[in-house]
């Protein structure tokens, strides 16, 4: 069993880690700030929406990589997401799966480091190579890019440290806990070594912060109420939710118990409707779904079409899309 190291921080460390604490809804005015310096002093309205670039401008280059997060700050994200998963010695990296099969080029490199078990695709071989059983060191010394375009060869997977250094001072940043429960059973505090690294990066200093905004979402429940514990502030949690726990997490109970630990809801955009949005408005609560994609936008003629459907005619706070470049800033009309 491995053994993650214990960090003695003290709550206001825990609370400046997250920057203003101030969630989506501060974030909308934070981003004024970013705008104007995107517009090179141009005084911009505040957008009223947040637009997060879902694992970078993934639709254009390979996901979680920082050509990817590189893109999305020039398509003018609000917000640019990690998924985090843990190496084997302990440090955060971007990645979205807890093997390396589906974005690297494993077993060119590693062809004998595989390991059985069984992840979500029962159809796909048991053994897997995953990302918990390799070093950072070895771990960059795969392709992630290749699998995308041959123009993104060597591409490689950052660590969170490195997502933090492109991003900050320019967008949010918008991580989400990984299968904690799963690294936890490794010995890993996903959450501490999370919060550890957003302490290392600087993110404690109020001026930083003021600049890069940090919300961090989970699809565990208990992943976001062990951040609301350390933290003592929920505005800048949000609990993600897909199609097995809607019944329970969208319902009036649900929503009234994850008001208690979260600031906002991330449902399937399939999920969303308006009286959804109400119900978890009146609670508090920001909404944010996920993932709007130019190969999925539904009976809808245009993806930007979509997105303002969402936003403007749904009324969410936000969303994630793998296309920031569409991103509408004002309602479209058809």
């Amino acid at each position: 069993m491995r053994k993650a190291k214990e960090m003695s921080l003290t709550r206001r460390t825990f609370l400046q880690a997250l920057g203003t604490g101030a969630g989506i809804a501060g974030a909308a005015a934070l981003t004024s700030t970013l705008a104007q310096r995107r517009d090179k002093g141009r005084v911009t309205a505040a957008p009223r929406k947040i637009l997060i670039a879902h694992r970078g401008a993934s639709a254009y280059a390979p996901e979680h990589t920082l050509e990817s997060y590189s893109l999305a700050l020039k398509q003018g994200a609000d917000f640019v997401e990690q998924d985090l998963q843990i190496s084997r010695d302990g440090q955060l990296v971007c990645l979205h799966d807890l093997t390396l099969e589906r974005t690297t080029n494993f077993k060119d490199v590693f062809p004998q480091r595989f390991r059985e078990g069984t992840v979500d695709d029962k159809s796909i071989s048991t053994r897997h190579w995953y990302v918990s059983d390799f070093t950072l060191k070895e771990i960059k010394q795969l392709d992630a890019g290749s699998w995308f375009a041959p123009k993104f060869k060597d591409a490689r997977v950052p660590t969170f440290h490195e997502a933090v250094d492109l991003v900050k001072g320019k967008a949010g940043l918008y991580p989400e806990t990984k299968e904690p429960e799963v690294y936890g059973q490794l010995g890993f505090n996903m959450e501490r070594l999370l919060l550890k690294d957003l302490q290392k990066n600087r993110l404690g200093n109020r001026s930083l912060a003021r600049h890069t905004p940090v919300i961090i979402q989970s699809f565990s429940a208990e992943s976001l109420k062990t951040l609301f514990g350390l933290v003592g502030s929920k505005s800048s949690l949000v609990l993600l939710v897909n199609e097995s726990v809607a019944p329970y997490w969208l319902t009036a109970k649900g929503l009234a118990e994850a008001s208690k630990f979260a600031g906002g809801i991330g449902p399937a955009k399939t999920l969303i409707d308006k009286n959804l949005v109400q119900q978890a408005h009146d609670l508090g609560l920001t909404v944010t779904p996920y993932t709007v994609r130019q190969s999925d936008h539904g009976p809808f003629k245009t993806l930007s079409a979509e997105m303002s459907y969402f936003l403007y005619d749904l009324g969410v706070d936000a969303l994630f899309t793998d296309n920031p470049d569409l991103f509408p800033r004002s309602r479209i009309t058809n």
